[in-house]
This record gives structure tokens, sequence and C-alpha cells, in this order.
């Protein structure tokens, strides 16, 4: 059995560094994830003024202070999405002027729903290029307005983004909800999570007749998405302390994948059976596949198995449907992947993406305008180029076509550093593993 203790959690890290940046005093973030996209939150809060020092198992963060430059902030964001659209609230819910920019994908992918939302508690907004996506400049005096709508068919990051800032409004936020859904609602959960660990309680109520009523966190992804609300009273901010970032069910998904798919047992250390991370969807997709997979306290372990194809809604779970594709060009008989629409909106049109590299590897698949369908099989066991459009999760998934005979040759394996820099040291482990055990 291969054992592979799980990296830290990215939407966790940069969850932690936003919250121990925001709560006034000194705060802890231990054991967070060092990689490119989290590097680049860690920076745009030391622009903003917060002081991050490395300690022994993570960083010594001294928060944001009250007093705001004079000239202008500016805010490189990378490829990171998730730091462009969370540091864009934090920056306008302080006054000042800021500049947002990325690079790669980052211009082209949309913003525009939050920066609505920001222009509707009185933050001025104007987009140097394309209309919409980043680089943006932000004119602030922070939230002049205590409410707000928010449009979230595309990502649910715009919710967590609002709701991160709202403790710098003096009058509290409120948020209503315009869109039919919204998307990969659990990132949005663990936002609640994180929030509430730090002394900030996040309420979520539900439309009915004139009023409204209380709703559960849980009971919201039943709930039609355009009768809630979630508001962040006034009066409450940030406790500092310590904050401590679980394993990350994302990055271990390739490994789980690779137990399953390859001869030898992996065994996943160091994820939260309980944890509100939306790719913990990926054992409940393994056991509709067939996959045999145990989860305990301590470890999580998946075993080779004969999968057959499934019907599989992945828009709860977007990041885990290029390792999810990977499964089922392995399995037996066809699988659709749809609700995934937003995955066109990613480092790079992943619905497009996978599919052509499904399809080099000789599976046949359809992109769909919501997914994709796979007819399990793959054909090419000679060495076969493919392309991962920079994209870190393509590249990790697309490297599991090894277990199952063919030979893929990736353009830009470096691509990993953006949330696994150490993804291939471990690969290297699986490999090393498979072919002692095909040699046996």
């Amino acid at each position: 059995m291969i054992t592979i203790p799980a990296p830290p959690s990215k939407s966790q890290t940069h969850r932690a560094f936003i919250l121990a940046a925001l709560a006034a005093g000194v705060s802890r973030v231990l054991r967070p994830l060092e990689s490119d996209d989290t590097q680049r939150t860690r920076d745009c809060l030391t622009a903003l003024g917060a002081r991050i020092h490395p300690i022994e198992g993570g960083y010594r963060v001294e928060a944001i202070p009250p007093v705001r430059p004079a000239h202008p902030v500016e805010l490189a964001v990378g490829e990171s999405g998730t730091t462009c659209r969370l540091i864009t609230a934090v920056a306008a819910a302080l006054p000042g002027t800021y500049r947002i920019s990325g690079a790669g994908r980052m211009h082209l992918r949309p913003i525009a729903p939050l920066t609505d939302a920001l222009e509707r508690l009185g933050v001025g907004v104007h987009f140097e290029g394309a209309p919409g996506c980043p680089p943006l400049r932000l004119t602030s005096r922070g939230f002049l307005q205590s409410h707000t709508a928010l449009d979230v068919a595309e990502s649910s990051q715009y919710l967590s983004a609002l709701l991160l800032a709202a403790p710098l409004s003096p009058q509290g936020l409120t948020v209503d909800i315009t869109s039919a859904a919204i998307a990969s609602w659990p990132y949005a959960h663990l936002t609640l999570e994180a929030m509430a660990q730090a002394g900030v309680p996040v309420t979520i109520s539900q439309r009915q007749g004139h009023g409204f009523a209380p709703l559960s966190p849980a009971a919201v992804p039943q709930a039609p998405a355009q009768t809630l609300r979630f508001c962040v009273p006034a009066g409450h901010s940030y406790r500092a302390g310590d904050f401590l970032v679980e394993g990350d069910w994302s990055s271990a998904s390739y490994f789980l994948a690779a137990g399953i798919l390859g001869q030898v047992p992996v065994a996943v250390t160091g994820l939260r059976p309980q944890s509100l991370q939306a790719d913990r969807a990926l054992v409940d997709i393994l056991n509709t596949m067939g996959g045999r997979v145990e989860v305990r306290e301590d470890r999580v372990t998946a075993y080779p198995s004969r999968l057959h194809g499934a019907e599989l809604s992945m828009g709860a779970c977007p990041d885990i449907v290029p390792t999810v594709a990977m499964l089922a060009a392995a399995a037996h008989g066809t699988t659709r992947i749809r609700d995934a629409a937003h995955l066109r909106l990613k480092e790079s049109d992943r619905i497009a993406a996978v599919v052509d590299g499904l399809t080099r590897l000789g599976v046949c698949a359809q992109p769909t305008p919501d997914g994709m369908i796979i007819h399990g099989g793959i054909q090419n066991t000679s060495p076969v180029e493919l392309a991962t459009f920079g994209d870190h999760r393509l590249a990790m998934s697309l490297c599991l076509a090894e277990l199952l005979g063919a030979r893929p040759m990736l353009d830009t394996p470096g691509c990993v550093a953006k949330s696994f820099p150490h993804f291939w040291e471990l690969w290297e482990t699986v490999r090393r593993a498979n072919a002692e055990e095909h040699r046996a």
C-alpha cells in the first residue's frame, strides 16, 4: 500500500490568511498550503498593510491597520481566481484606491457580478480592458450601504468575497441572491464555517410571503437560490487567534483515483471525513461508479476497482471533474458529467480541455453545454503529447493515464505549482510502486 499525506487545503488557506489579516491583533495561520496561488493572497494582504512573517509551522499575521495609504495600491493576483475575487471585495471595503491585475487567462475571467454588487454598496469600479474582467480599478470610501444584490450563477466565490469583507462595514451587510442557482455552494458553506470559527456569524433566511424565515446552511442546496438572503449583522469583528488548515480533498483526488486505477491501494492521510470541502464528494462518486473506498478518521484508502459509467451532477464540485473524467475513461460503459457549465471559466476552458486530452488518449468523449459524455476505454498505449493549457488540475489528472497503459507527455508539467508544488515528487511514489507491482 502507498501512503500519501494530503497537502493543506488551498481554499482554506486563502480564507485563513484573509481572516487573520482582518482580525484585530496578531494571529497565526498554521499548516497553510505553500503554492503560487496562496502566495498571491499573502502578497495582496501585505500590500493592503498586513504584516505576515514565517514562523515554525506557518505564519504570524498582524492585522491590516485602520489608517489607509493615500497612494493607489497595486494588487497583483496572478492567475489565482480565488485571490482575485476575495481580495477585490476586501479591498473595496477599505477606503482607498486599488488596482487589481492578473496574468494569463485572468484578464478573461469574469468578475462583473461581484463588482456590480460592490457598486451598489457605493464603490467606484473602472475596467481597464475587457468589460467585466480584470484589470480593474476600485475607488472606495468603504461600504456606504448595508444592502446589495448578487448573482452567483457563475461562482459562489462572489458570495464568499462579500461575506468575508462584511465585518469591515460599520452598518453590517445584507446580500440578496438574484440568480436561479448558487454555483459550488459547498465553498460558500466553507466560508461561513471559517467566519463562525473566527467569531462572526452569518445568518441565512428564505423569503416566504412578505417576510423571511431562518434557514440552515445544510438546507441551502434544496432552496430556490433567488429566495435566499445572507446577513452579517453590524457590530461583529473577527477574533484573532490560530487558524489551522485541514488537508485538501481536491489535491487528494488524484491519489485516490490512482488507488482505484492502479494495481496498488493508496491511502491518503490528513483528510477530515466531515469536511465541508466540496471535493469530499469524490468518495460518493467513487461509490456510485463501483469503486472501493474506505474512510476512517485518520485516512482515506482507495483500492483497485473495476468501475462502471454513471450519470454525475458535478455543479457543486467542479474542481474534481478532470479527475472524474479520467476515472470515466477507465470505466465500463458511458459516463455523463453535467451541471458544470462554469468549468469553461477556469484556468482553461476545462470542458474543452478535458475532452481534448481524452480524445488524444483515444477515448471517445464529447463536450456538452454543461459538461461532457465519456465512453470508457483508452486506446493509446504509445507516447502521446498532451496539452495542459497551463491548467494545474488538468496536468495532475492527465498523469492518471499512465496507470491505464498510456504514455502521456505533458507540455507544461510545472503548472502544478499553482496549487500543488510537490505533486510530481509524490506522484513518483505512485509510479514506482505500480511499476514494481507490475514486474512482480
